[in-house]
């Protein structure tokens, strides 16, 4: 919206209105409209909603080849009406008896001539190029000549408003406008015009016109083969067929054309509430069978979810007894890899020197059970057989740690990568007798 121009209070006023009144949700273009109408809300709605009313649906598919549509059916109604010329006294008389010859004369050389230029060349409105266009030129043109007090057109080709009223099972009223003949400005002027006419068409009728001068008004001409204007045809859905139930020919009154249409709507209603019956049963069935298939679906959908809860239920457990299988494999492999060890440890430990040699160093070790062992050492052996020792041994942990009583100190006993050789006895500081301590890492 612009913002350079303020509005009033009741303009504002109305732009809310018309927005509430068309659903349009864009505002500048409620603006545009309001201000193209003199802000006149009433006005500015009506033409707003005659022309959404008017135009083809752009969501429904056009069809592939024209809804056939069934033009003479023996019970159609006919109303046609041809005004004639009375002469009136001897001046009338004689100037009928006088140009008698003369109108046979020029009808028959038209005719001729007519005929003899189809045969020289075609009819430019045999070629169909862009029917909507001409719908919409016959539509502009007739506002600019006759103004907009008419009931809505359809904006859109005449196969889109017979296509349009089967979907819909709407009556369709066809008017074919002929700009040359003599009838055609009093009927548009004084009956299309009509507000009762008006009003009747805009709610009973899609109302499709054309004038027979362009390439689409001249093609539903020779579908429709009309006698004379104005030409009025009402179609509607009968026996599943689009047909021509009537034809209103020549010129009529407002009164006249209302009674009849409503006649004609009246003879025709039952096709039409049979058809609706008929949609609305296989609509009813396809509503239900769509229900059945979602409930299928649904409960499909509810099994499949449960086998699928199953499933992982089954692979979850699966999961955890292989995890606990390979986690029993591992221990049961590491348990004997450390008998392994403790085989091939017990082997490398250097015998025990005697209690007299004057190199030997006596250890007291206390289990983590309690078990009390007792060794002796050489003083410049390594600590790595203190740690194989303890090792060995039945009661020993697998992860342990061998520390002095007082003062207390981690003896580094275990060989590692980085420290392949641990230090001997003497090295660490032991002295004759050590009284030590194994600590199960594990616990």
């Amino acid at each position: 919206m612009a913002e350079d121009v303020q509005l009033s209070s009741n303009q504002t006023e109305k732009l809310l209105q018309f927005q509430d009144l068309t659903g349009i949700e864009d505002m500048e273009r409620c603006r545009n409209m309001l201000e193209t109408h003199n802000w006149d809300l009433e006005v500015a709605t009506q033409v707003t909603l005659n022309m959404r009313e008017g135009s083809p649906s752009v969501y429904r598919p056009l069809p592939r080849t024209p809804p056939p549509v069934v033009t003479s059916p023996p019970d159609q109604r006919v109303y046609l009406a041809v005004r004639s010329w009375q002469p009136t006294g001897i001046l009338g008389w004689g100037l009928l008896f006088v140009s008698f010859p003369f109108q046979i004369m020029y009808s028959t050389f038209m005719r001729l001539a007519r005929y003899t230029l189809s045969f020289i060349r075609a009819d430019p409105r045999r070629i169909v190029t862009d029917p909507t266009r001409d719908v919409m030129n016959f539509i502009q043109a007739y506002e600019d000549k006759y103004g907009c007090d008419h009931p809505v057109f359809y904006r859109g080709t005449y196969y889109q408003a017979v296509n349009d009223a089967k979907q819909d099972l709407k009556f369709l009223l066809i008017y074919l406008h002929g700009d040359d003949h003599q009838d055609t400005d009093v009927f548009c002027r004084n009956v299309l015009c009509n507000p009762e006419v008006v009003h009747f068409v805009n709610s009973s009728f899609l109302f499709w016109a054309c004038s027979v001068n362009s390439p689409e008004g001249y093609r539903v001409s020779q579908a429709l083969r009309e006698n004379t204007y104005p030409f009025l045809a009402v179609i509607v859905l009968r026996d599943n067929r689009m047909t021509v139930v009537a034809r209103l020919e020549g010129p009529t009154e407002p009164e006249i054309l209302v009674r009849r249409l409503r006649l004609i709507m009246n003879d025709n209603e039952a096709s039409l509430i049979a058809a609706r019956l008929e949609r609305h049963e296989r609509s009813m069935t396809q509503t239900i069978r769509q229900q059945q298939d979602e409930a299928y679906k649904e409960s499909l959908k509810a099994d499949q979810e449960k086998e699928r809860k199953r499933r992982e239920e089954q692979e979850a457990r699966a999961k955890v007894e292989m995890e606990e299988r390979n986690k029993i494999i591992e221990e049961e492999k590491k348990k004997e890899e450390i008998r392994r060890q403790k085989i091939e440890l017990a082997d490398q430990i250097p015998e025990e020197p005697p209690v007299e040699h004057s190199n030997a160093i006596r250890l007291m070790i206390k289990l983590p059970a309690g078990t009390r062992l007792e060794r002796r050492f050489r003083r410049d052996e390594s600590l790595k057989f203190l740690y194989y020792f303890v090792f060995c041994h039945s009661e020993s942990p697998d992860r342990f740690q061998v520390v002095t009583n007082f003062p207390r100190r981690i003896v580094p006993c275990e060989p590692t990568e980085s420290v392949p050789e641990p230090p001997t006895f003497a090295g660490f500081g032991f002295g004759k007798s050590e009284m030590l301590f194994v600590q199960d890492m594990d616990a």
